[in-house]
């Protein structure tokens, strides 16, 4: 059984830092992860991911710089580190997994399994 639980979101000021958590359980060996998020109202949308390996990531346009991705050594906990937070980056950001992909995509559909989210809010 797949299990996702995000951990680390809350409120904090724009220009602050956040470190968000995604812990994993699952049997499949190898898998793909990925990072989103979902503001009021609008389409859920991709924020990064990071391959099976963790010698690959990739960035949406809009988080490129302030935003980093990794994956801890037991490959079973993904970390979102956000610096300069704007009040767009208000939304609940949820973890998403791809069995037997290796890779990073960026595509929601491309993830079968997802967390139950961590709320991120930036005040201005």
């Amino acid at each position: 059984q797949v299990q996702l639980v995000e951990s680390g979101g809350g409120l904090v000021q724009a220009r602050g830092s956040l470190s968000l958590s995604c812990k994993i359980s699952t049997p499949t060996s190898s898998y793909a992860t990925a990072w989103f998020r979902q503001a009021p109202e609008k389409e859920r949308e991709f924020v990064a991911a990071i391959s099976w390996s963790g010698s690959a990531t990739r960035y949406a346009d809009f988080v490129k710089g302030r935003f980093t991705v990794s994956r801890g050594n037991a490959r079973n906990t993904v970390y979102l580190l956000m610096n300069s937070l704007k009040p767009e980056d208000t939304a609940v950001y949820y973890c998403g997994l791809r069995p037997n992909n290796v890779g990073t995509p960026m595509a929601r559909t491309d993830y079968l399994y997802w967390g139950r989210g961590t709320q991120v809010t930036v005040s201005s």
